[in-house]
């Protein structure tokens, strides 16, 4: 700081004049005169010292700029420890939330409005307003809503039935758009790609539905043999990345019928699945109960980037937009009594060393969802109950602060 005060003061910007300031310099020891060591070598320390921030630098701003640089690199900057949430921000109860770790029964869409499957019913909550509306429900003996999903584009929601159907909805007017077919089984699983709809069936098929076509199907692939329960497409809409109960991953080029990879590197149901937001075509997917493994892809190379034991069931998996984390939830372990089942771990990215956990679930942990704003994560358990977590927070540049704020009420 005497430094840069000195150049600031300095009429001819340069430290070699002999003037108060450069005396004072001298005299308080920041700059030392020559010094006569024992066999008469003139050794001026400190001046050498400085000598490297005022060589190549002409100019006063120049100067200045030298030294902030240097300085700057020596200065470690630290994060503060990593804080989880002791307990959830709000408990929810979830009556008749189907306990099936092939099914996807929670989404929050980029118009802030939660969807919920609970047994024949969708529910939906506004975030906005706060306000909880039924939006749909089935009948027959034994149905069940199998899969919703939002449109990344607008308020259009896709639900998956037990009956092999798809139901597509407005939700702002509260109107079903249309219904698709092409299934023989159950919907597990769905996922949007702007105008274009993925669905994966018990039936072992998934079909691409274009919407604003009249004969919507407009691609069937049929390589898995079981029941497809987890779709992600990539964020550039690129690549699709498929899980089956066959316990194989494949990879999917949006131009093509046939899956790009293949990969059987897992040993158990493949459900839980999700692509890096930062960091193109590296992709995570959970494995189940026999499995009990999170593997980490590169989809460009088709190969295994990394492998690790959870020692139990993986269900869902979030990354962190903000940082590099990675939000897992789990089911059921070989061990019974093992209460690791209702955990939700939070690891750093690529170390894998475990953050925290999450302890608000008497069950196993089958859905997480983000909302829209990148810092809230909802989970839901088979213990009928939703537990919001204020996890990801934004950097502080990037933070909206909606005074205000509060979280859904019970479906009730």
């Amino acid at each position: 700081m005497e430094v840069g005060s000195y150049l600031l003061s300095s009429q001819e910007n340069s430290i070699c004049t002999e003037d108060d300031s450069y005396s004072k310099l001298i005299t308080e020891g920041l700059i030392k005169t020559p010094i006569k060591t024992e066999d008469n070598i003139t050794s001026n320390i400190k001046i050498n010292h400085f000598k490297q921030y005022f060589n190549a630098p002409s100019t006063l701003s120049d100067q200045i700029s030298c030294i902030y640089d240097k300085t700057i690199r020596n200065i470690e900057i630290k994060k503060p420890p990593r804080s989880l949430p002791q307990n959830p921000e709000r408990i929810l109860d979830a009556p008749e939330l189907v306990n099936d770790y092939y099914l996807n029964l929670l989404d929050w869409g980029n118009n802030n409005v939660l969807a919920v499957s609970l047994g024949q019913s969708v529910y939906l909550w506004n975030a906005a307003n706060l306000e909880i509306q039924q939006l749909l429900s089935i009948r027959g003996e034994d149905s069940y809503i199998s899969s919703v999903s939002w449109s990344t584009r607008s308020s259009v929601l896709a639900v998956g039935t037990s009956t092999d159907t798809i139901q597509v909805w407005d939700t702002e007017k509260c109107q079903p758009i249309r219904t698709l077919y092409g299934h023989d089984q159950r919907i597990s699983s769905l996922n949007w790609n702007g105008c274009l709809l993925s669905s994966g069936s018990k039936d072992s098929t998934i079909l691409n539905h274009d919407l604003r076509m009249s004969n919507h199907v407009i691609n069937r692939y049929v390589q898995h043999n079981s029941d497809v329960c987890g779709l992600k497409w990539s964020p550039d809409g690129s690549q699709l990345a498929s899980g089956s109960n066959d316990n194989t991953l494949m990879i999917w080029d949006i131009s093509y019928t046939s899956p790009r990879y293949v990969l059987r590197e897992h040993t158990a149901a493949v459900k839980a699945l999700a692509w890096c937001p930062w960091q193109k075509n590296l992709l995570a997917s959970g494995g189940g109960t026999n499995d009990k493994t999170m593997k980490f892809w590169n989809t460009d190379a088709g190969s295994l980037v990394q492998s690790i034991n959870v020692n139990t069931q993986v269900c869902s998996l979030i990354w962190n937009p903000n940082d590099k984390e990675i939000l897992s939830s789990h089911g059921f372990s070989n061990n019974s009594d093992d209460s690791s089942k209702s955990y939700i771990r939070l690891w750093k990215y690529p170390t894998m060393n475990v953050i925290g956990e999450l302890k608000g679930h008497e069950d196993r942990v089958l859905h997480l969802a983000l909302s829209p704003d990148n810092e809230t994560v909802v989970s839901a358990g088979a213990d009928e109950r939703l537990c919001f977590w204020k996890l990801f927070e934004a950097p502080y540049i990037e933070k909206k602060f909606n005074k205000g704020k509060v979280f859904m009420s019970d479906f009730r």
